[in-house]
């Protein structure tokens, strides 16, 4: 039986309309800004937190509309999946190396996936904003 991680994940877009991806030190896979929830905090607080700590957006979490819950195959970890709660950061944003985040990388919606993306982004995440034609503007 495969472990399990609860993580939360922020969507979030430049003006270009091209979503945020991270490659965390010492890891090879670009996902979303996001991590664990810490004692007695709700998805949505992690999720501000994390944004916050990792590429320097602060959000207040009323502020971030939520997607959805997936679950896929860890990026980084074997043998192990993360069930993800991923929200919206409304508007449009720039970002900033901060706390273990090593390369920022912006993502064109629609164009080829590269085999460096966490499968969350690739099986849940692009499909979802395809289907669904979202973007920063509509946020």
């Amino acid at each position: 039986m495969k472990n399990r991680i609860v993580v939360s994940a922020v969507c979030v877009f430049d003006r270009a309309g091209r979503l945020l991806t991270v490659r965390k030190r010492g890891t090879g896979m670009f996902m979303h800004p996001g991590g664990k929830p810490e004692a007695g905090e709700t998805a949505v607080q992690a999720a501000a937190r994390e944004l916050e700590e990792e590429v320097g957006i602060v959000l207040d979490p009323k502020d971030l509309e939520l997607m959805g819950v997936w679950i896929a195959d860890a990026a980084n970890e074997a043998a192990t999946d993360i069930e993800a709660t991923v929200f919206l950061a409304p508007g449009v944003w720039e970002a900033h190396l901060s706390a273990e985040i090593a390369e920022i990388r912006w993502l064109e919606l629609g164009a080829e996936p590269t085999q460096d993306l966490a499968p969350l982004l690739t099986d849940h995440i692009l499909p979802e904003l395809g289907s669904s034609g979202r973007t920063a503007s509509q946020a």
